[in-house]
């Protein structure tokens, strides 16, 4: 089972090394996230050059995508040509986006009609793609996900790891992270916010 983080230039350190992190506390259980990338390196928006670990066509094969957000989010969507390299399907992929990378879902037209979670300064530019934001750090409906804020990574691979091996799995991973004496809060947490963002619209 593979998981391609995409990662574009200007990117968000927290959004694309935290999820691939928790995610590949999985590899045992044969779940694997890679940085994947459209071009051989890439740069953050503070300067961290990462090589990626696979191109973006790796997208067609993975089994999960996950959008991440970064500075350029708007020169994405509007690169028909990069965009074009994100053939994407929900009907046997799980497709995520954190913060600006909702702009890329909306781009790629897999919404309909679905709200998105999005962080504060991307929210005016994904509503102008008339898109509705919630005021909510995660949301999930059928294979596609959305998450907002940096920290709600976690939350996309909390939905990501409970789909993919179960909620013992998620609570594993989640439990092993937490702050030293937060565990148990920290794994409630996490849960919490994936049931409520799946169940939001029921």
């Amino acid at each position: 089972m593979q998981v391609a983080v995409v990662t574009f230039d200007g990117f968000n350190e927290l959004d694309s090394f935290i999820a691939s992190a928790l995610i590949n506390r999985c590899r045992k259980d044969g779940l694997e996230a890679f940085i994947t990338t459209p071009t051989p390196v890439v740069a953050s928006m503070n300067g961290v050059e990462v090589t990626g670990q696979r191109p973006m066509e790796f997208v067609t094969e993975a089994d999960v995508v996950l959008i991440g957000s970064g500075v350029k989010a708007r020169d994405v969507v509007a690169d028909d040509r990069l965009i074009s390299r994100l053939r994407l399907d929900p009907s046997r992929q799980l497709i995520g986006s954190q913060c600006s990378g909702a702009l890329v879902l909306a781009r790629l037209g897999l919404l309909h009609g679905m709200p998105v979670c999005t962080d504060m300064k991307s929210r005016p530019f994904v509503e102008a793609c008339d898109v509705t934001v919630l005021d909510a750090p995660f949301h999930a409906e059928g294979n596609i996900a959305t998450a907002g804020g940096c920290l709600a990574s976690q939350y996309l691979a909390t939905w990501v790891i409970t789909r993919m091996l179960g909620e013992d799995a998620a609570r594993d991973v989640i439990g092993y992270v937490a702050p030293v004496g937060e565990n148990q809060e920290t794994v409630e947490r996490a849960m919490r916010a994936v049931r409520a963002g799946e169940a939001a619209l029921r």
